[in-house]
């Protein structure tokens, strides 16, 4: 099974210059409308694959 690379939610916090609440508050819109990126949420961890966050911030850059 290949391993798959994930970011949490503070890497995403500390890739876009956000706050810890900001940070949350996004990735919870996010997660319910899956753009611009996927975001997987186990309990009240939030979990974003690598890949698909690459994609977009390369995309917004």
């Amino acid at each position: 099974m290949e391993e798959t690379k994930v970011y949490l939610a503070s890497d995403v916090q500390r890739a876009l210059s956000l706050g810890r609440s900001k940070t949350y508050q996004f990735l919870e819109e996010v997660y319910k409308k899956q753009e611009p990126f996927r975001v997987i949420k186990v309990g009240k961890l939030f979990r974003i694959p690598q890949k698909s966050f690459d994609e977009w911030i390369n995309a917004v850059k």
